[in-house]
């Protein structure tokens, strides 16, 4: 059965703590057990400090993927924006208008729309993906940055470019163009 981190470093504390007690008869060994304690911690925090410096790319590398996808799928955003741009048209257009204008005014202009939304969020995924690629040349030499972090960083800045190219083609009308009223 395997333990969780928290139950392994309840125990070792536990541990520590008799070893501890056991040491305290004299002087000497208490004072070496509290040194050796306040070393074991500045490793510890040694430790820490080494790991959290990735923590900010990392989290910038996630952000870029899911903004990534984000601008695939279209997001709440642009839903929402598209529905009320129909809403818009709809109120635009009067029943007596052409056919071609009220396609346009309902649903060219809200596919329009998402189409502008789902760009916004491929360029912000491509801006952070960058960022997170190029941090490192602006950090501590000598630091390589976590093979997972430039892998997701790219994984966001390539879904980041798919995303705006579909964008640019739904915003031009060259991907599934409005149909013909003629």
């Amino acid at each position: 059965m395997s333990r969780t981190d928290d139950e392994r470093a309840r125990q070792e504390a536990a541990a520590g703590t008799e070893d501890d007690a056991r040491t305290a008869g004299t002087g000497e060994a208490a004072a070496g057990a509290e040194g050796t304690e306040t070393a074991e911690h500045g490793a510890e925090s040694g430790e820490v400090r080494e790991k959290t410096p990735g923590a900010g790319q990392g989290a910038g590398a996630v952000v870029s993927a899911a903004l990534g996808v984000v601008s695939l799928s279209g997001g709440w955003i642009g839903t929402v924006a598209a529905a009320r741009e129909t809403l818009v048209g709809q109120l635009r257009t009067s029943s007596g208008a052409s056919v071609g204008k009220q396609i346009k005014e309902v649903y060219g202009d809200a596919w329009h729309t998402t189409a502008l939304w789902a760009g916004l969020f491929a360029l912000a995924a491509l801006a952070v993906g960058v960022v997170v690629l190029i941090r490192p040349a602006f950090g501590t030499p000598g630091r390589p940055q976590a093979a997972w972090i430039r892998s997701v960083a790219w994984a966001g800045v390539s879904l980041g470019a798919v995303g705006l190219l579909l964008a640019v083609l739904k915003y031009s009308d060259a991907l599934l163009a409005l149909p013909s009223t003629g």
